[in-house]
């Protein structure tokens, strides 16, 4: 039973329900018809698509700006998105299939554009157009696209924060040895 205070309404929650099932749905459909199979791993991920590539390079390099030197940054997205396929790889065929919505979502034209404001394609977005995306994700009044923020931020900084490279530069010494 929804309390009649609570900020979210019956309304909102099942507008945003069917707001995010018919945008995961469109997404999947339209995947599917271009030819996008999840079932093709990019050379050398276990999960990760070629075609989600792209996007996850563009948020992990903005994302991890300052995390690390300017020089090294390239290596540490790439680091990043293998330490983040070896993850996904471990999430159960349900949680992954939602992951790999959300690339869908986040790489096809279709719905890159009008979702993200990257018209031209994550290869040619400016920093500035991707944190213009993340902010307007993260602070939008529409709960999806909060969690596809907050889901994004997460995978991405986990990975990059359980590699060895980034923990000096945040104090952390490393695990103790045993």
């Amino acid at each position: 039973m929804i309390d009649t205070d609570s900020p979210v309404s019956r309304r909102t929650l099942l507008r945003v329900g069917l707001f995010g099932s018919a945008a995961l749905a469109g997404a999947g459909l339209i995947g599917s018809l271009s030819g996008c199979s999840p079932e093709r791993p990019a050379q050398g991920f276990v999960l990760l698509r070629d075609s989600d590539l792209p996007m996850l390079r563009r948020v992990a390099a903005v994302m991890l700006e300052g995390a690390t030197a300017a020089a090294n940054l390239p290596g540490a997205v790439q680091g990043t998105l293998t330490s983040l396929d070896q993850g996904l790889a471990r999430l159960s065929p349900a949680v992954a299939q939602q992951v790999r919505q959300l690339f869908d979502l986040l790489s096809l034209p279709l719905t890159r554009g009008p979702l993200t404001g990257v018209w031209s394609g994550w290869e040619q977005a400016q920093d500035a157009t991707v944190v213009a995306f993340l902010r307007r994700w993260e602070n939008s009044s529409i709960d999806l696209f909060k969690q596809g923020h907050a889901s994004l931020q997460q995978m991405i900084l986990m990975a990059w924060y359980g590699r060895p490279e980034s923990w000096a530069r945040c104090g952390y010494p490393g695990p103790p040895t045993v």
